[in-house]
């Protein structure tokens, strides 16, 4: 399971470091096209989407080290810490990204 845990590390590595790469790309096409306002905000709403996936796959690899590899007392409270923080980190990312907390989003997609 140790393996497993690594595995999901390294993905969650990987999508933010493809994830910064791309929202480079769509940054720089912002740019061309519609000027600098709207890069800026391009590649917030881009990279902020990244950064909660990434956190989502790092969350799980936590997860996945501490109750199936090393299940003791001291690594469940670190681990509830570390989701804590995380959750907190995605909850203001959503609000960042939508402009608004998720309770009050809109039906209407």
């Amino acid at each position: 399971m140790e393996l497993v845990a690594q595995i999901f590390e390294y993905i969650g590595v990987g999508v933010l470091c493809a994830g910064l790469l791309w929202s480079v790309v769509v940054a720089v096409d912002a740019w061309r096209r519609e000027g600098g306002a709207a890069a800026y905000q391009k590649v917030r709403a881009t990279f902020g989407g990244v950064l909660l996936l990434g956190l989502e796959i790092l969350v799980a690899a936590d997860l996945i080290r501490t109750v199936a590899v090393s299940p003791t007392v001291e690594n469940v409270a670190v681990l509830g810490i570390i989701v804590l923080i995380r959750t907190f980190l995605s909850f203001s990312l959503q609000i960042e990204i939508e402009g608004k907390v998720p309770w009050k989003r809109s039906n209407d997609r």
